[in-house]
């Protein structure tokens, strides 16, 4: 008998901002949640047959009234949605988490599908109170159902009403900060319980301890971290808050969050992202992890498949949107909280956007200065290097009129170019976090469209250039800005969404502009990633020159 070879891949196998996985395998098909904090639609389903290529298909949070009022009394950047579990039972899918700091609101939800691959399944929020982060869902062998939350703490759960039982303490972990992100399994007569340790920085962690008890008492392992990279000089920090499951062969395997910065951890845009190790677990032990780095060697992996249900796209392809009348938003865009209502349509002459009364900083202020009055819409950056593009159809007339591209990590650090008025001009105006030129758009371009591009061509830098739609050959360069600017900082936990913004930058009053204000329209949205760095100085598939594309 031949026993099969081990399986190369290169982490990440979720790449961009996709921070707390959560993973389960159903009947051959692998499925993740992450974490979206107050993006919206918010917690992606993506779904896998080969652990490699990952399909987004559905939103778990996809409309506002499925959580009626939650996301326009948000304030904070990274409030919201916040570690999710899957998990599924007698043939119902369930995510679980909680949404932190909605004032007045239950802040923990749960939903249930019967059918992932379609939003309109997923079900409206059951909400309890709950004052820890990070739920886990865990069925005992006698039907009850426990909630297991950051501190860690397990309590009975009514998964009809959402009522907790008695908080019982299980296990405070082995002495690192923010003991959270539990996950119990029970094997060989042990439950097992997971969690993440020592902050979300540089010292994350994995650490396990066992009991014969639900309820405890737990025993740590006696080497304790299981999963870390801190103190080393990897690629990939931050590793921590994984989840363990099965693939249809039983080979265990897991799933956690890292960050590649290295570890100076000084440039990092793309945020937290998903990574995959091998797990090895044998009858009566411990798991094993893997340690994390960018070239994985494992059990083997499934046959690569993109036999998959669903409309979504896969991941890490490129983005070819043209946005033909009555076909829906692509489902890999997202908003900045819930949009307000006829703030994005797609039309005959491509995606309009109606002008937000805010700029993207906007204010923390809630509903009118920093939710609603935001029009903004991207999609995560999940390349180290590419290369994204839009056309822009927009006639500004007054001063404060606004529209143009951005790379945005929260609305306290971001970058744009926008075509405005100045001086009576039209004009390019390039903000890096309050940093501001502008330059005159040359002479010939007005009312015709215009092509604003975002480029990284070193994973460091990004640059922003315009041009004619119908003439690219005459590319203006008119900004650039350190990676830095949109790593940690007011988003550590959040990463960076390319995309397009419209604003009256305040006229108007309350949420409106003013009623005259032009709209704006793009089209031809195109995003080509073009290689991904897996150590400080490789890349995947092999480092090409971007610096002349235009796409």
């Amino acid at each position: 008998m031949t026993l099969p070879e081990n399986s190369t891949y290169y982490n990440p196998v979720l790449p961009g901002w996709h921070s707390d996985p959560s993973c389960i395998q159903v009947n051959g098909t692998f499925y993740c949640v992450t974490s979206t904090f107050i993006s919206f639609p918010g917690l992606p389903i993506y779904a896998s047959k080969d652990l490699v290529n990952w399909k987004h298909v559905s939103h778990v949070w996809n409309r506002e009234s499925q959580l009626p009022g939650y996301s326009w009394i948000t304030e904070g950047q990274q409030d919201g949605m916040y570690a999710a579990t899957i998990r599924f039972n007698d043939g119902v899918f369930y995510v679980i988490c909680e949404y932190l700091d909605a004032p007045g609101k239950d802040a923990g939800v749960l939903f249930k599908s019967t059918d992932p691959f379609d939003d309109a399944s997923w079900s409206n929020a059951v909400t309890f109170p709950v004052s820890k982060i990070d739920p886990d869902l865990f069925w005992d062998d006698d039907g009850k159902v426990y909630v297991a939350t950051q501190g860690i703490q397990l309590q009975e759960m009514n998964m009809n009403t959402g009522r907790l039982g008695v908080a019982r303490d299980l296990w405070p972990g082995t002495g690192g900060v923010w003991p959270e992100g539990p996950h119990i399994y029970k094997r060989d007569g042990y439950y097992y319980l997971m969690i993440a340790e020592g902050g979300t920085a540089e010292d994350h962690s994995i650490t396990i301890a066992r009991s014969r008890n639900i309820t405890g008492p737990y025993t740590a392992h006696p080497r304790n971290p299981i999963m870390t990279n801190r103190g080393t000089q990897e690629y990939f920090q931050t590793v921590g808050h994984g989840d363990l499951f099965q693939d249809a062969q039983g080979n265990w395997w897991g799933m956690c969050l890292a960050t590649r910065s290295g570890p100076a951890y000084k440039s990092y845009p793309m945020g937290r992202e998903t990574v995959l190790f091998p797990v090895t677990w044998n009858t009566g032990d411990w798991p094993i992890l893997q340690p994390v780095r960018g070239r994985m060697s494992g059990w083997p992996l499934p046959e690569p498949s993109r036999d998959l249900p669903g409309d979504g796209p896969f991941n890490s392809d490129p983005d070819v949107y043209d946005f033909p009348l009555g076909e829906p938003i692509p489902r890999n865009l997202v908003y900045w909280r819930v949009p307000r209502d006829g703030a994005f349509t797609v039309t005959d002459k491509g995606l309009q956007v109606v002008l937000g009364r805010n700029d993207l900083a906007g204010s923390k202020g809630g509903a009118e200065y920093g939710a609603r009055a935001i029009s903004f819409i991207g999609r995560r950056q999940t390349h180290s290097l590419f290369t994204f593009s839009v056309d822009l159809s927009f006639a500004p007339w007054k001063a404060g009129q606004e529209a143009g591209v951005t790379a945005f990590l929260t609305q306290e650090a971001n970058i744009q170019l926008g075509v405005v008025i100045v001086d009576s001009q039209l004009s390019f105006r390039f903000n890096a976090s309050g940093r501001t030129n502008t330059t005159a758009v040359p002479s010939g371009w007005a009312n015709q469209p215009i092509r604003l591009q975002i480029q990284m061509a070193t994973p460091d830098t990004y640059t922003f250039a315009a041009m004619l739609a119908s003439d690219t050959r005459k590319k203006v360069v008119l900004g650039t800005a350190s990676a830095e600017l949109l790593s940690g900082g007011s988003g550590p936990f959040v990463g960076t969404l390319i995309g397009v913004y419209a604003t009256c930058n305040g006229a108007g009053t309350g949420l409106d502009c003013p009623s005259c204000t032009p709209k704006a329209y793009f089209n031809r949205w195109r995003y080509t990633g073009a290689a991904q760095y897996i150590s400080a100085t490789e890349t995947v598939p092999s480092q090409v020159d971007i610096s002349k594309s235009v796409v």
